[in-house]
């Protein structure tokens, strides 16, 4: 891998980390609905801008439904259960769990192609399952009302990252930057039905709306090129050792700039939960990281 393209890595690792940052600023104040209608709304026109400079069609009549699946499952649902876990939980603990996302990816495509798993896998998938339960167990948050409900809807986020995943190996070849600004308007239709049921409990300051806008246009937007050159260049197996470094992102980002409090359950249960990733996906950084693209 190129020095640049470690650097896109590492920069991408960190925007993403930062979006639990975000989320835990602008959720308590605008809500879930509210704050996910404006990220996928940001998203949407940043990338339609970016669209006309490059003079790339969305093909809409071709691939509506497309979007509209791939919105759902990989930015809709995702994105409100995270805001609506961001009010409780920690950007921490939001970042760890995040990276159980590989697992369940693995899980459901056991069960849509019905191939038994490996014991590798049947190992990764339990270090993930005891990670997650060593970081909210001895974590003060989980102490907090409406803590479990909060743990319970970002794993159904990173299960739903799962079916998109799923979804997109099995579904017709649509150009990448396309998904991600067809499923960004999709996703933006989707959940404006939502809002309405649950308006923001006060008016935004202007630093809200700035954390709401980096979520957008840089966590959303920007991150989705970045990870996208990322894959042309250095192919997907590469692109996603990118799981493995925003949990550490999330937790520097919360203690630094929220105060947070980071025990040694925190390092355990991360060390847990990407120990047993890394079994799930086959990951080896001498094979996998390093080695696999010299030519960028």
């Amino acid at each position: 891998m190129s020095t640049a393209n470690l650097l896109r890595l590492i920069f991408l690792a960190a925007v993403w980390g930062g979006s639990f940052l975000f989320m835990r600023i602008a959720a308590p104040v605008l809500g879930a609905a509210v704050l996910i209608e404006y990220r996928v709304l940001f998203a949407a026109l940043f990338l339609a801008v970016i669209g006309f400079f490059l003079k790339k069609r969305l093909a809409l009549r071709a691939h509506w439904a497309h979007y509209l699946i791939l919105g759902l499952f990989n930015s809709a649902i995702p994105f409100l259960m995270f805001a609506f876990a961001a009010r409780t939980l920690s950007a921490s603990l939001l970042a760890v769990i995040n990276a159980t996302t590989p697992l369940w990816g693995t899980l459901i495509a056991a069960v849509w192609s019905r191939q038994m798993v490996s014991a590798k896998v049947m190992l990764g998938l339990a270090l993930g399952a005891c990670g997650v339960a060593l970081l909210v167990g001895f974590d003060h948050v989980s102490a907090m009302p409406g803590a479990g409900i909060a743990t319970a809807a970002v794993l159904f986020a990173s299960f739903s990252y799962g079916i998109a995943s799923n979804y997109a190996k099995q579904a017709k070849a649509v150009e990448p930057f396309a998904n991600a600004h067809g499923s960004m308007w999709a996703a933006t239709l989707l959940v404006l039905p939502v809002v309405p049921f649950f308006p923001a409990s006060a008016e935004p300051t202007i630093g809200i709306m700035g954390a709401v806008l980096a979520l957008g246009v840089l966590c959303s937007g920007v991150a989705y090129l970045i990870y996208f050159r990322l894959i042309q260049d250095v192919g997907p197996s590469s692109a996603l050792t990118v799981t493995f470094l925003s949990p550490l992102f999330g937790i520097l980002w919360g203690t630094l700039f929220l105060g947070e409090t980071v025990g040694w359950y925190t390092f355990a249960g991360a060390a847990i939960v990407i120990t047993g990733t890394a079994l799930v996906t086959g990951f080896r950084p001498g094979l996998g990281f390093l080695n696999k693209s010299k030519a960028g």
